[in-house]
């Protein structure tokens, strides 16, 4: 590997990892409004069905993310990419709380009314949110591993579909539970919430297996990676070559 080939990895992860924090600090912003993500009214156990938050919308992209960092890049870069999320969401968490404290100019366009009518929840919801994550990344990611190892780095769908499923329904069962436990969701929508939002999640997860499959394919095409084999793995590969080349 080339050492412009090495610069376009690192450029490559830094991206990953900034749309990663992107989605997820947003997810967190945005929670509030809920949308019908189906055209059909339907009740089950007296909350009405299909109904999500729109925080969901790109919070399935960073379960993509950490499958295409933990399938290219490796574990540890994936949870590396994991914690800065946590510290990006609590940063932003200390941005919204001195916002509210600060008083709102007469002529401003948004007062102190609406900013807290949007954010007010914000705080609770990232701390659920970031309990739920914590969770349901690193599940992800060591399932992901589990079955990346079991089958020898074969069947991609496999691993991608089964660490996605099992973390998106501790997650969503997760948040929803403290959410409703603080009080900013009635328990009376809890059971209607989860069902959709779990549904809802897994439909997102098992759209995006094409989209890993072709990311994946690109990454090994470009970077000339065996399948299962990280860029760490090719670059310790060929370190130790060009050691034992120098020594000859």
């Amino acid at each position: 590997m080339t050492e412009q080939k090495k610069s376009h990895a690192e450029i490559v992860f830094l991206i990953l990892a900034a749309l990663f924090i992107a989605s997820l600090v947003t997810s967190n912003l945005i929670f509030q409004k809920f949308f019908y993500w189906y055209p059909f009214d339907v009740e089950i156990f007296g909350s009405k069905l299909f109904e999500v938050s729109v925080g969901l919308l790109p919070y399935p992209i960073t379960f993509l993310i950490t499958d295409i960092l933990s399938e290219i890049y490796g574990k540890k870069k994936a949870n590396q990419v994991v914690i800065a999320g946590i510290f990006a969401s609590f940063f932003s968490l200390a941005i919204i709380y001195v916002s509210q404290e600060v008083p709102a100019t007469p002529w401003s366009p948004v007062n102190d009314t609406t900013f807290v009518n949007v954010f007010g929840a914000a705080p609770l919801a990232v701390l659920a949110s970031m309990m739920a994550y914590l969770f349901a990344q690193f599940i992800d990611i060591r399932i992901y591993h589990f079955w990346k190892k079991f089958t020898k780095g074969k069947h991609l769908w496999l691993r991608n579909n089964f660490s996605t499923f099992s973390s998106q329904i501790i997650d969503t069962l997760t948040v929803l539970l403290l959410l409703c436990s603080f009080g900013i969701i009635g328990w009376e929508n809890f059971s209607g919430l989860l069902i959709s939002g779990i549904i809802f999640k897994i439909m997102i997860a098992a759209l995006d297996t094409p989209i890993l499959y072709a990311v994946v394919y690109a990454f090994r095409k470009y970077f000339g990676l065996k399948p299962g084999q990280e860029i760490h793995e090719r670059i310790s590969i060929e370190l130790k070559n060009d050691i034992e080349n120098t020594s000859q």
